[in-house]
């Protein structure tokens, strides 16, 4: 096997100057999260499989006991009238485990990009505070001023040297290695908790990212998940809180 097995899956599709959007796992996953409901909510088709030696030693066993070879994919979605652009979207199962496997993942990613002239790139990910958050914003870094002012109009905050250690894996590769292959870009980061996965903080993320490409997607499905990990969220709180009263109680046995 190659450092990277690229699978096209049935026709290449035709496009026109797509945006690349990626959304792969990382804190709270919620990249994932924001792009694997953009796939769902507008019917978009896989059209490459992408394998690598940098992924875990891992194949999935499906329901049906059929197993799959973890991987990454491509989907695109055609644009419907001329207020939308053709898109192309990135999600997967893991990022690479290595440095080189990061560069040499992106590198492939962007050669695909490139060949279906992508000029710009927009990047998912979750911002880790370590804490519950009620209305969680987002946060962004962009390749140029000119698209944070944009951004900034639709309420994603720049903070200076935010995130503090940079941008680490797939959503800070792609736009660095992108501006080598005159692609610009944005990375939305949304805050989380990071504990958890966090369907809140991918519906903010996506909320931005719906404005800035002028889309309308249904909601509801991250809501009804946001509601599931707040339940469960609260039964952790309600242990926690139940240990430690427990230890207090100890300390008057004596």
């Amino acid at each position: 096997m190659e450092e990277i097995v690229v699978k096209f899956v049935g026709r290449k599709p035709v496009l026109k100057e797509p945006i690349l959007i990626e959304g792969l796992p990382g804190i709270g996953n919620v990249g994932k999260l924001a792009v694997e409901h953009l796939i769902e909510e507008i019917g978009a088709k896989k059209f490459v499989e992408i394998y690598s030696k940098d992924f875990p030693p891992q194949v999935f066993i499906n329901a049906d006991g059929i197993i799959k070879l973890v991987n990454n994919e491509l989907y695109y979605w055609k644009a419907k009238s001329k207020k939308h652009r053709d898109l192309i979207l990135l999600t997967g199962d893991y990022q690479g485990l290595s440095s080189s496997g990061q560069y040499e993942l992106a590198d492939a990613i962007l050669r695909i990009a490139r060949e279906y002239n992508v000029k710009q790139i927009f990047t998912l990910g979750g911002y880790g505070l370590g804490r519950e958050i009620k209305e969680p914003k987002v946060l962004g870094a962009a390749t140029s001023k000119r698209l944070v002012n944009r951004m900034k109009k639709y309420g994603v905050i720049f903070k200076e040297n935010e995130p503090g250690g940079g941008i680490i894996g797939a959503s800070g590769l792609l736009l660095g290695l992108g501006r080598l292959y005159g692609m610009e870009g944005v990375c939305l980061m949304g805050e989380t908790p990071g504990y958890l996965v966090d369907p809140k903080s991918a519906k903010a993320v996506l909320t931005v990212l719906s404005k800035a490409l002028n889309l309308e997607i249904d909601m509801t499905e991250l809501e009804r998940k946001a509601s599931e990990i707040e339940a469960i969220a609260q039964q952790l709180r309600s242990l926690e809180e139940g240990l430690k009263r427990g230890k207090e109680d100890l300390s008057y046995i004596g």
